[in-house]
């Protein structure tokens, strides 16, 4: 089984990089060192002798001196049935930019919530802002795994009473919004409950831990096999960088002497298959294809999802940026509709011009409409002239030039963009296209 990337989501405080600590000390991915030094940040907060699970993720000294997550820690570990690769983002809302860019290479999602932080007693409780936008923003990005973890019941008077207000809120919030919650689970991360081992009947739980949930999970994400199976969108690879032998001789020569090197995007590809240029629209075969290693590749063997060189057997003018297509891939699109996460603090309104990356293509793209907005608590779409910082909303975009984009759902390379700030270079805001027709 492959390995599994995810993270760690939700609101401020909620527990997230203490749990990520504890998967990796309970895992015994930590090395003696750090956990001496974990130690000894505990006893200089104060504590006892247990390590600071939190230090094991909060790597930069800001985040240390606030005791918060501000940048997106990486963490690796592996069981004996599966490697992972962990994501530790920031619940501040001010960093939603990280949280989305993090989730934006995941697999899955475990959304922290602290049961210390709601009115568990009540029966009709809802869920906190940050969290409902979190899971919103997963739902955006189309991850299907997500497990909801109830933190922090060891600190309340009825863990199981807690447990099930809880875990009704978060159910009914997530059929409302349509979301496929895998799994909701009550935990400690500090104390270890139901982490990395089950804690039976605790919280009146008797499902799998969280390990367990996680090493079930069995299939990937479009996001990093760069398209569905089905092989319905035709090949798109995005050009990064553009190699030059200058030892090569044109005399003779039966390829190009140029080696194009970026990410296959959808389809496949092998020696042979005709390409077409997406700005200029010539056509040319691929004379050669190497991996990142620079090996030949014989066959149908590239992957979507993965980074090849292509040589083309007669030289065209193609730079970094431009999309080498399938002759039968559709035409570029010069406007689309799409669902935006504005992550901005100089609010988006309808005139506004950005620089759109798409693949490694930039070009200019212009706000010609806002639809609506989601209104986080109540789900519903309502009206709108503007997106301020972490509205999710939905937009249409004029672009200077066309791009080879597809829906989100269908292709998330394809249909993914980021807004950038002309004159700033902020990045403004996260899009997910429509179906294009």
């Amino acid at each position: 089984m492959s390995a599994l990337t995810f993270i760690t989501c939700g609101s401020v405080d909620d527990g997230k990089s203490t749990l990520i600590g504890r998967l990796l000390l309970d895992s015994k991915a930590i090395l003696a060192d750090q956990l001496a030094a974990a130690s000894a940040h505990g006893r200089l907060n104060g504590t006892t002798d247990a390590p600071d699970l939190a230090a094991f993720t909060d790597g930069l000294q800001a985040e240390r001196e606030q005791g918060i997550t501000i940048d997106v820690a990486w963490r690796y570990f592996s069981t004996p049935t599966r490697k992972f690769i962990i994501g530790d983002t920031p619940g501040h809302e001010q960093y939603t930019r990280n949280m989305v860019t993090a989730a934006s290479h995941a697999d899955a999602a475990i959304v922290m919530i602290d049961a210390t932080k709601l009115d568990w007693q009540n029966t009709h409780l809802t869920l906190l802002p940050q969290t409902r936008r979190h899971t919103l923003l997963l739902q955006l990005l189309k991850i299907d795994a997500i497990a909801f973890a109830i933190n922090k019941l060891d600190a309340v008077a009825s863990p199981a009473q807690a447990f099930e207000n809880i875990q009704r809120a978060v159910r009914t919030f997530t059929k409302a919004a349509d979301i496929g919650a895998s799994a909701v689970l009550p935990v400690s991360a500090l104390a270890g409950y139901n982490v990395v081992t089950r804690n039976p009947s605790w919280a009146g739980y008797d499902g799998p831990c969280l390990l367990e949930w996680l090493e079930s999970i069995k299939t990937l994400s479009p996001k990093t096999q760069g398209a569905h199976a089905d092989g319905t969108i035709p090949t798109h690879f995005s050009v990064q960088w553009v190699e030059t032998d200058a030892n090569a001789s044109d005399t003779g020569s039966r390829h190009s002497r140029r080696t194009y090197w970026g990410r296959l995007a959808s389809g496949r590809l092998k020696v042979g298959d005709g390409l077409r240029v997406s700005e200029s629209g010539q056509v040319a075969v691929v004379a050669a294809l190497y991996d990142t290693v620079r090996q030949p590749i014989e066959g149908d063997k590239a992957q979507p999802g993965r980074s090849y060189g292509v040589r083309l057997d007669r030289e065209l003018d193609v730079s970094r940026g431009d999309w080498l297509r399938a002759p039968e891939a559709s035409v570029a699109v010069s406007q689309i509709t799409a669902a935006v996460a504005w992550l901005d603090t100089v609010p988006l309104v309808v005139g506004a011009t950005y620089w759109a990356l798409h693949g490694n293509r930039w070009t200019k793209a212009k706000v010609t409409a806002i639809h609506h907005q989601i209104n986080i608590e109540t789900l519903a779409t309502q009206p709108a002239e503007q997106l301020n910082a972490n509205d999710i909303g939905r937009i249409s975009l004029l672009f200077q030039s066309p791009l080879p984009i597809h829906g989100y759902a269908d292709n998330p390379v394809l249909g993914s963009l980021i807004l950038v700030d002309t004159s700033t270079h902020a990045t403004a805001g996260a899009v997910m296209a429509d179906a294009v027709p």
